[in-house]
């Protein structure tokens, strides 16, 4: 079973800013309060998009179905060549009772992950995560939620070959706001680069004719 495209997955996006995912993701999640709206990432998987696009990544689409070793899964970003998904990011916000979120966070990080790798070792993922750092406990004993989901991220991230570990993932970002008081974007898109650099920089090495003939 090949990648599901969904409606807008094919349709060429103009350029969007961090800021204005971040925006679109206050005004659903906050000012809207549907914090579970299955669109409040819709604007930040077009950012991830034309990130890939000028990396030399193009056409990635959004919300793709992949196979996956128990079941097929819905991804906020593919990137596809010849006819198979190369590369998946996920993204997920944690706004509220991170006490409960960023374990959950993590542990669906792994699940999806194994699932897809089951299926597809070679496969690239990403997960990017936007964190409200104005509902962060900064005096726990262990750290700070952020420092937790930070330090776990760290953990999980690196998967390289030849040792290609089931349930890690080759790159992770988490991008800090406040929306204590309106949609304040804490992290620079400078702050994101490396993400995107290391994501499409395994892409190519995995797939060796991505290159430009020498």
């Amino acid at each position: 079973m090949g990648p599901v495209r969904e409606r807008w997955a094919m349709t060429p996006e103009p350029p969007i800013s961090l800021q204005v995912a971040i925006e679109s993701l206050y005004k659903i999640a906050v000012t809207d309060e549907k914090t579970t709206s299955t669109i409040r990432l819709q604007a930040l998987a077009k950012y991830c998009i034309h990130q890939l696009s000028v990396r030399g990544l193009a056409d990635a689409s959004a919300e793709v179905q992949i196979p996956g070793g128990g079941r097929p899964k819905q991804w906020d970003v593919s990137w596809e060549y010849h006819q198979k998904p190369r590369l998946a990011i996920s993204a997920k916000s944690i706004l509220s009772n991170l006490a409960g979120t960023v374990p959950n966070r993590i542990d669906d990080l792994m699940g999806e992950t194994t699932n897809v790798q089951m299926y597809s070792p070679e496969i690239v993922v990403g997960y990017i995560m936007i964190f409200d750092v104005s509902k962060d406990q900064p005096d726990r004993r262990d750290g700070s939620w952020f420092d937790v989901l930070s330090q776990r991220l760290s953990s999980l991230s690196g998967r390289r070959a030849p040792s290609w570990s089931v349930g890690m993932i080759e790159a992770a970002a988490v991008v800090k706001v406040d929306f204590s008081a309106g949609p304040r974007l804490l992290t620079t898109e400078d702050d994101l680069s490396r993400f995107f650099d290391e994501l499409v920089a395994e892409v190519i090495k995995r797939n060796p004719s991505l290159r430009p003939s020498q």
